[in-house]
């Protein structure tokens, strides 16, 4: 499902404009990303949380040059589904669709 199907299922249950349909999600989208990158999580009940994860240093490998580099200390944005998300999609959908 792509951002564009999400508008038209929200038009089609609420009977809205594609207009502030469209609006509504980018400055939703947008107050996530703005909170995120002040360091601010944001924590959504029964849906789940946009959380930063701290990725410490570490050594890695540059194959085509075959050497050693260092990978800094860094931030990352990450997605943690609540329990009541998890269990519905565990339910719902079957193992061998992957």
């Amino acid at each position: 499902m792509t951002k564009a199907d999400i508008i038209t299922e929200i038009i089609s249950e609420t009977g809205c404009e594609r207009v502030y349909i469209q609006k509504v999600v980018e400055t939703f989208m947008k107050k996530i990303k703005k909170s995120l990158s002040s360091g601010e999580n944001v924590y959504l009940r029964g849906f789940g949380s946009f959380i930063i994860k701290y990725r410490a240093k570490k050594l890695g490998r540059h194959i085509s040059k075959n050497m050693s580099i260092v990978i800094p200390a860094h931030n990352i944005p990450s997605f943690k589904p609540s329990k009541s998300f998890t269990k519905l999609v565990k339910k719902n959908v079957p193992i061998d669709k992957f």
